[in-house]
């Protein structure tokens, strides 16, 4: 199986390695990385489909779009690439909670 790992180890500095939870499955994130980034670096792209089916991801990265919009310990409507990882963190994508678990 191919490494999809997009942390540069060698060239960054990264925080404390810690545990979030995200869809039920556990992910190491690091300690200053959003969600977002924890959630790409892990592999998962796609946080929803659109009713045609199109995947939807992080988008602009900055919280303008909200295509990132996670719930986050039973909090809607966070956006994850404006929202710092804690240990702990129970993170449920829209794929999730509308029935859709489908990884890309």
């Amino acid at each position: 199986m191919e490494n999809n790992n997009l942390r540069l180890q060698s060239f960054a500095r990264r925080g404390q390695p810690i545990s979030i939870e995200v869809d039920g499955e556990p992910i190491q994130a690091f300690e200053g990385e959003t969600i977002a980034t924890a959630l790409l670096a892990a592999g998962r792209r796609v946080l929803r489909h659109t009713q045609e089916g199109t995947p939807r991801g992080v988008f602009c990265g900055m919280g303008v779009c909200f295509d990132c919009v996670v719930e986050v310990n039973g909090e809607s409507s966070v956006r994850s690439c404006m929202t710092a990882v804690r240990p702990g963190m129970s993170i449920r994508t829209p794929q999730a909670f509308h029935g859709k678990e489908r990884r890309s």
